[in-house]
This record gives structure tokens, C-alpha cells and sequence, in this order.
């Protein structure tokens, strides 16, 4: 259980870096900012680095920044990560530091993962001479959807890729100050769905005359309901919704098209090529047996985001050497929201964890505070000294050989 860290140290560093957090992360909440280009933000993470002994790097397809550090030793390197980007809602909290841009607003916690992340890199470049390796601090825009992390692979950003890889997400639903996750899928993939189908209008009171799509679109949409029951496992599932249905002008035409918006969620990559297939067969051949088609498209999300048991063992390790046996929870069941960390999780073993940020003021009541993604999320900001630290500790452990590889 003991573990090469020093203990006293990061979590002092947390505790003594948490007001810059602070002040950080308002600054950042204060100018939302979204997609893969975030000018206001990168400035504000560039500021905050600003003095240190860190090479930065930066790529032509996003304002994401890699910044390096170097220790004392040649040996492993290690990626820490922390998501820049906001999302397209209106902030309705009523906190003096709310968003001032009109439909955009920190809802998913970026804002916490950005000034921990730069809390983290100010601690251990303070200890660069102790540090037997090579730290990544990964400040990535466009998680959203955007394929932030993606893009930065592909600008070669990170290279080498490191020896190990971790992530923090702020969790309003979770104990203040409890780390979480588990060891293989974490989170799912995420693809976008859409299926158009064509028949041929006419008049509302002659069908015959017509082929009407909308009963199709319909039929599609039960089958792809009972083929997830019947068609997939239930020990590897998928999620398949179908969110919007379009189609028609007004009550008295029979419409050309009807039109499917959903998406699909799975927990591997057998199941989710399963489910692309049974989708597009499905959708087609429905279609077809009642004279009409369907033109199927998915358009690929997020991979599955599957966490290594020995980085996995290691955030155990280190979250109750830093904060006692009570400071970490094994999740027994993956949570099917999507993340785009598992780009890296595909090139480097590592893990994300969840740490909770219940806002003050609920007591034990922490489920029923407003959720990730919601217009109304608060959370406790304290809860950052402990990211800085949980940063810091995985770090120094994996550069001392604490994770098998």
C-alpha cells in the first residue's frame, strides 16, 4: 500500500495553491468559450504558466497547448489531462462569477480540470530536481464533440506518446472530495445517428395514392428498440435513442421524407460494429418492405473509454495515501456518457477518475444536486486542493516505477 510519494508535500501544495485555483478557474467560468478554438482561455492557461521551466507546444488544428516538463532523471513520462472547452446553454446559477457570454457557460466542469491541471504543473515544476522523469500537462480544447484530444495526436503534439496517461472529471453527484472510477470500460463511445426515409407525398385523405414514410419511420424506430433487447448482449450493452422525428408541413399532405435524429452508445467495439451493422439493416430493409427506402448515416463519435487496471490500481493507491481509506470508491458499473480522453486511453495505459464536488449546503443529499451539463451545476470549489494533489502524487509515483508497465 505505502507508495514512493511524498505525501506532506502535494497535499500542502494543494492546499497552498487552491485561492490561484480558485481565482483561475472563475476567470475562466467568467469567458466560456467553445469548440477547438479558445483564445480567451489558452491565454488565461499561457498567463498561468508563464516563469515556469516548462517547453510549450502548440498545433496548427487547435489552441490546445502541450506544455513539457522535464525533471531530473531521463526515465518514464507521464500525461496528466485537463478539457478547456465549455458547452452551448445559457447559465442560470446566479453566481457572481456566472458566464458573460450569452449560450455559453462552463456546465461540465472544464473550467475546475484546466486550473488544477495548471495548479499541478506549478507543484511539481517546484520539485522538478525530485521528479525521475517527464511530465505532460495536456490542455485540450473541443471535448464536446469536437475530437479535441484527436486533433492533438494528430499534430504530433505528443511525442513521445507517455508511458502512462491520467484524467480528472469534477462530479457535483459524488461525495465532496472522493476520487472514483474502475478498471476496464469507463465510459462509452458515442455515434450520431440519422436516417432519412423516402417515400412519396400526396393527400392526406388518399394514402394509397401516396407512400407515406412517417408509419415506417416509426416502425424503424420500434425495431431498433427491440433489436437492442434481442440483438445485443445484455452483458455488453448499447444504448440506442432516437431523440428527434421530423417530417411534414402541415396536418392534411402526406411528406416526400420523414427524417430519424439519435445516437448510440456501447460499451466495446464489438458491440458497437454489431450495432452499426443492425442499425443499417434494420433502417433499410423496413424501408423496403414497405416500398419506400432509407438513406442511413452514422457518423462516428468518441471510442469506448477503457481505464488500465494498473493505472487504475495506482489512483487507488494513491488517493488513500494522500487522503485515507475513505477517499476512494470502485465503481462497479460504467457510466454510458462519452469522453474523448479515450484517444489517449488507446495509445497509453492510464485511467480517468471522477471526483466528487457536491456544493456546499446538501449535506448527504448529493444526488439531488443539479447534474453535469445542466444550466444550474454548482459545485464546491475546495475540492480542486485535492485534484492538485491527486496530480501531483500519480505523477511522481508512476516517474518512480509505483505502475508496472
Amino acid at each position: 500500500m505505502d507508495l514512493a510519494i511524498d505525501r506532506d508535500a502535494w497535499t500542502s501544495a494543494g492546499d497552498a495553491l487552491l485561492d490561484d485555483a480558485i481565482a483561475l478557474r472563475r476567470a475562466i467560468h467568467m469567458e466560456p468559450e467553445l469548440g477547438l478554438d479558445l483564445p480567451k482561455t489558452t491565454a488565461k492557461v499561457l498567463k498561468a504558466l508563464e516563469g515556469l521551466p516548462l517547453e510549450i507546444r502548440q498545433g496548427p488544428s487547435t489552441t490546445g497547448v502541450l506544455a513539457i516538463l522535464r525533471g531530473g532523471g531521463n526515465g518514464r513520462t507521464v500525461l496528466l489531462r485537463g478539457d478547456m472547452d465549455a458547452l452551448p446553454l445559457t447559465e442560470d446559477t446566479g453566481l457572481d462569477f456566472s458566464s458573460r457570454t450569452q449560450g455559453a457557460m462552463h456546465a461540465c466542469g472544464h473550467d475546475t480540470h484546466v486550473a488544477m491541471l495548471a495548479g499541478a504543473a506549478r507543484a511539481l515544476c517546484a520539485r522538478r530536481d525530485t521528479l525521475a522523469g517527464t511530465v505532460m500537462f495536456m490542455f485540450q480544447p473541443g471535448e464536446e464533440g469536437h475530437h479535441g484530444a484527436r486533433h492533438m495526436l494528430n499534430d504530433g503534439l505528443i511525442d513521445p506518446i507517455p508511458d502512462a496517461a491520467f484524467a480528472l472529471h469534477i462530479s457535483p453527484n459524488m461525495p465532496t472530495g472522493v476520487f472514483a472510477s474502475r478498471t476496464g470500460p469507463l465510459l462509452a463511445s458515442s455515434d450520431k445517428l440519422r436516417i432519412r426515409v423516402v417515400g412519396s407525398g400526396g393527400h392526406a385523405s388518399m394514402p394509397h395514392d401516396a407512400l407515406d414514410p412517417i408509419p415506417v419511420a416509426c416502425e424503424i424506430v420500434t425495431a431498433l428498440q427491440a433489436f437492442v433487447t434481442r440483438g445485443i448482449s445484455v452483458f455488453d450493452p448499447a444504448v440506442i435513442t432516437i431523440a428527434r422525428i421530423e417530417g411534414g408541413t402541415t396536418d392534411n399532405i402526406i411528406p416526400e421524407d420523414a427524417r430519424l435524429w439519435g445516437t448510440l452508445r456501447t460499451l466495446s467495439e464489438r458491440t458497437r460494429a454489431t450495432a452499426h451493422e443492425g442499425i443499417r439493416r434494420i433502417a433499410e430493409h423496413i424501408a423496403l418492405a414497405h416500398g419506400a427506402t432509407a438513406e442511413v448515416t452514422i457518423e462516428g463519435g468518441f471510442p469506448v473509454t477503457v481505464c488500465d487496471g494498473r493505472a487504475v490500481d495506482l489512483a487507488e493507491r494513491t488517493a488513500k495515501t494522500l487522503y485515507g481509506e475513505g477517499a476512494w470508491i470502485t465503481m462497479q458499473n460504467p457510466m454510458m456518457g462519452a469522453e474523448d480522453f479515450s484517444y489517449i486511453l488507446q495509445k497509453a495505459p492510464g485511467a480517468m477518475a471522477f471526483l466528487g464536488a457536491a456544493p456546499t449546503g446538501v449535506g448527504g443529499d448529493f444526488r439531488s444536486c443539479c447534474a453535469l451539463h445542466s444550466n444550474r451545476m454548482t459545485l464546491d470549489e475546495t475540492v480542486m486542493a485535492r485534484g492538485i494533489a491527486m496530480h501531483c502524487a500519480f505523477a511522481e509515483a508512476v516517474l518512480a516505477g509505483e505502475m508496472a508497465l
